[in-house]
């Protein structure tokens, strides 16, 4: 993804919340002093060299917009992959930054998603896998759920293998009917036909004619209620129960 597709503006507009920069998280906060609670966003990888922060790409920065309007706090992390075999070491980098996240006085740390999008779907493994008792639920938004051909990757980084560990975490999951990359499609078929199977609760958006980086490159009425209704499923994770 080039710098002029990462600058592409959101699909909605809401309105801007107050930002603070905390080494590699963006807090997008709520009005109000909480503690609230957070989603915590992790985008694609890997990035090609030189591309901006995905902090400050308009499509982050609206999420994190959106997520504070309903109250809540929009956590954006930045992080980098330049080799698959470094998998492992950016899951614990993650980790660690989300557990940074929690400990902030605004914070409510036992009301906690985690929203994964494009290839930062494969990092949404070890969640999926032995979820915490804070995690309220995981979304996943035109994930990559397989590796691209060629790629070697850990079996830890295999989200279809992680469904049958056990773990009942709920799952929201935006389909973009026309991705670009087959194996995107591909691997959410398989993804679903797992689930089923071990009684994974999923919840499925579906975008017909959305292409990958829908919410940005297609402003559309399709795109912009997507988004809302992933909001909206976001929402009722974190605050179920």
């Amino acid at each position: 993804m080039d710098g002029a597709i990462a600058q592409q503006p959101f699909v909605l507009s809401p309105p801007e919340a107050p930002v603070e920069r905390h080494g590699r998280v963006d807090l997008h906060l709520p009005a109000g002093a909480g503690p609230h609670p957070v989603v915590v966003l992790v985008h694609g990888a890997p990035l090609p060299p030189g591309v901006e922060d995905p902090r400050d790409w308009l499509l982050y920065r609206g999420y994190g917009a959106l997520l504070a309007e309903q109250g809540l706090v929009g956590a954006v992390l930045s992080y980098q992959v330049t080799d698959l075999a470094g998998l492992p070491a950016t899951v614990d980098d993650i980790a660690g930054m989300v557990e940074a996240v929690r400990a902030d006085p605004r914070v409510d740390a036992q009301r906690v998603v985690l929203w994964f999008f494009s290839g930062g779907g494969l990092l949404s493994a070890d969640w999926l896998r032995a979820a915490p008792s804070w995690l309220r639920g995981v979304a996943l938004t035109y994930p990559l759920l397989v590796p691209l051909p060629g790629w070697e990757v850990d079996p830890r980084f295999l989200p279809i293998d992680a469904l049958d560990a056990g773990a009942t975490t709920p799952v929201v999951l935006t389909r973009a009917g026309q991705d670009r990359l087959p194996q995107v499609l591909t691997g959410i078929a398989a993804f679903l036909d797992a689930a089923a199977r071990v009684g994974r609760p999923v919840r499925l958006l579906e975008v017909p004619d959305g292409q990958h980086g829908f919410d940005m490159l297609d402003h559309t009425a399709q795109s912009r209620e997507a988004v809302r209704a992933a909001r909206d499923a976001v929402v009722d994770l974190i605050r179920a129960g």
